[in-house]
């Protein structure tokens, strides 16, 4: 996920502008909120935004729209209800809840407690994709860690045995092989 939008004001604010983007109905919907919020004098809360971004996905009603959220593990996470990944989640689980059947939604995501039990619930295994099992994945991770270890100039000081080991250790804490 981009720095930039790892929490839920920024994440809204992004996926506002670029459905607005689209259409001149889908960009009256913003342009509304920013007028009754003074011209941006003063900003809307993430409520506000949420109802704008759902106001939109209704417009389109007829149009598909698919949300993409890359890297959602790479959100903040604390415990608690106020984390940035707590947010996302929450927004995620509301829009998939409005049953749109304009909307698709595709996470990305680090299989990590909090978000499989918030997402998990909300979508059938035959809709989860994991490519934490793949063989393209797999050998990926063999390629790369071998190509840092064996060309990495300090790494290149070490003992052959030792390089080998470190490879080794690191594909089987990778899950690589």
């Amino acid at each position: 996920m981009d720095a930039g939008k790892r929490n839920a004001r920024s994440l809204l604010s992004s996926l506002i502008v670029q459905l607005s983007d689209q259409s001149n109905d889908l960009f009256d919907v913003p342009l509304r909120l920013y007028s009754s919020h003074g011209n941006n004098s003063q900003p809307p809360s993430i409520d506000v935004l949420t109802q704008c971004l759902e106001d939109m996905l209704r417009v389109a009603h007829k149009v598909p729209i698919y949300l993409i959220i890359d890297a959602l593990d790479e959100c903040p996470f604390t415990n608690g209800q106020s984390s940035s990944r707590r947010q996302v989640l929450t927004l995620v689980e509301k829009f998939v809840k409005l049953n749109l059947p304009n909307l698709r939604i595709c996470v990305t995501s680090r299989l990590e407690a909090d978000i499989q039990a918030t997402l998990g619930p909300l979508t059938s295994t035959s809709n989860i994709i994991s490519l934490h099992d793949e063989s393209g994945q797999k050998n990926d991770i063999v390629n790369f860690v071998r190509s840092e270890v064996l060309f990495d100039p300090n790494m290149q000081r070490w003992r052959e045995e030792d390089r080998q080991f470190a490879i080794k250790t690191l594909l089987e804490k990778a899950g690589g092989t």
